[in-house]
């Protein structure tokens, strides 16, 4: 049924795809007509949460060919759920079994610390922050004072790329704060969402609610993984509002500032700007050469510069490098490499025969015109064929003048090949890219923002 289809469709844009998937997609179509659509649930659980999160958007958008509305008629295997349009059943009602609901919580790293963490310039203020908000004193390391109050910057907002140390600095503050017996509750993002998703449909918010709401301090790192999610939205600015009233520190992390964020309400934007906004930079290669060797000595595994170098060019993000440092010594240790060596050091060759897999990964990650209309694509919600396509609209129109740029200045593409691709003439190339570069210059709130985002997803 396309009006029904349809409607699925721009659900996605609401409550994501992940949510649509599991709630609405799984929805069995049983019969429909001019006037009428026939859904079954799989379970009581879906068809309570269809109910409570899509009855009302139902009634005024699912409408016909003749701008009708359809009636929607939901019912599980054996049971009518009882909504405006819905017919009784005479069965009686088939008792569910109620799913086991447990909240699992994000294990925190040992590893990350304030001792390790490494400071430079660019990040000093950041770093003084957090470890004063954590009460850490940075002049006699070790010794734990009594820490300034709790909610003095509320809340406290971080944001910076993939690999930066956001969530280095997160566990850090966790792990310092409980060891001073402070009740501290720290979550991904992506938990947050899965624990709203499993207290729906085992009935138990209030359980939700009560873990969330009675901390100390709360922590949530990626919040922007929050988009497109309404019914997390909802959940989230109501426990951000008790805990707020209530003085209760809040602390979270993005791979953007707040106004960067897309598709997260204006009334949470508006909440992580309250209190103080701080930001992460890409460190240097000294500086992440140093990150390496103190991480990989935290590790007990020596490791001389020589392979610290052939692993700062092999791989090209912070992320992928921590990744590939651990791997080297978790894979050293299995093949028993490190027992063989003199001094227990690696060289270089063996290195490169050990994480051979990654480095092909790697390669394969480069940054490709194929990759640019991917990830524009998927920012703006659309197929890469529409941005490579010829329809005009502004949906199709600004995600491909976003890919010539990119193709122009990330891969140094001539303006004649960027138009074979896009089956384009050079000029209108040359055009598109000096129209994103102005609006890049002067801050178009639509062309800049989305740009940066982009970038940033692009090159992790």
């Amino acid at each position: 049924m396309h009006a029904w289809e349809k409607f699925v469709a721009a659900q996605e844009l609401e409550l994501g795809s992940e949510t649509v998937q599991k709630w609405l997609k799984t929805l069995k179509i049983l019969r429909y007509d001019a006037c009428n659509l026939y859904l079954e649930a799989q379970d009581a659980f879906q068809a309570i949460w269809f109910e409570e999160h899509i009855r009302q958007s139902v009634q005024m958008k699912l409408l016909n060919n003749n701008n009708k509305r359809i009636k929607v008629h939901l019912s599980t295997a054996n049971v009518e759920v009882k909504g405006k349009n819905s017919r009784p059943k005479k069965e009686k009602p088939v008792e569910a079994v109620r799913p086991v609901f447990n909240l699992h919580f994000d294990d925190i790293d040992p590893y990350c610390n304030f001792s390790n963490f490494v400071v430079s310039e660019s990040n000093q203020l950041t770093y003084r922050i957090f470890s004063q908000t954590a009460g850490f004193d940075t002049e006699k390391k070790g010794n734990f004072p009594i820490p300034p109050e709790l909610g003095t910057f509320n809340p406290i907002y971080l944001h910076g790329n993939s690999g930066v140390g956001k969530t280095h600095l997160l566990m850090a503050t966790v792990h310092l704060l409980r060891q001073k017996g402070v009740k501290v509750l720290f979550a991904r993002a992506q938990t947050f969402t899965d624990h709203v998703v499993s207290a729906i449909r085992a009935g138990e918010m209030s359980l939700f609610r009560q873990a969330y709401r009675n901390s100390d301090v709360l922590i949530i790192d990626d919040i922007h993984v929050f988009s497109r999610k309404g019914a997390t939205q909802e959940e989230f600015f109501h426990t951000f509002n008790t805990l707020h009233v209530a003085g209760k520190q809040i602390i979270l992390s993005a791979n953007c500032a707040p106004g960067d964020l897309q598709y997260i309400e204006p009334r949470l934007v508006s909440r992580f700007e309250w209190g103080i906004v701080l930001s992460l930079e890409a460190s240097s290669r000294e500086e992440i050469s140093e990150i390496l060797q103190q991480k990989a000595a935290a590790m007990q595994y020596p490791i001389h510069s020589k392979v610290i170098d052939f692993l700062l060019d092999s791989f090209s993000s912070c992320k992928s490098l921590n990744r590939a440092l651990e791997a080297l010594i978790l894979r050293s240790h299995l093949n028993g490499n490190i027992n063989k060596l003199p001094n227990a050091q690696l060289t270089v060759p063996l290195a490169r025969q050990i994480l051979s897999d990654l480095i092909q990964e790697e390669l394969q990650a480069a940054l490709t015109p194929t990759r640019i209309v991917q990830g524009v694509a998927e920012h703006f919600g659309i197929k890469p064929e529409d941005v490579l396509g010829k329809a005009q609209t502004r949906d199709c129109v600004l995600p491909r003048q976003i890919s010539m740029h990119l193709c122009r200045h990330q891969l140094k593409m001539p303006f004649v090949k960027i138009g074979d691709l896009f089956e384009k003439d050079h000029s209108t190339v040359m055009s598109s890219v000096k129209l994103i570069q102005k609006g890049i210059e002067t801050d178009d709130k639509e062309i800049a923002s989305a740009y940066r985002i982009i970038y940033k997803k692009i090159k992790v």
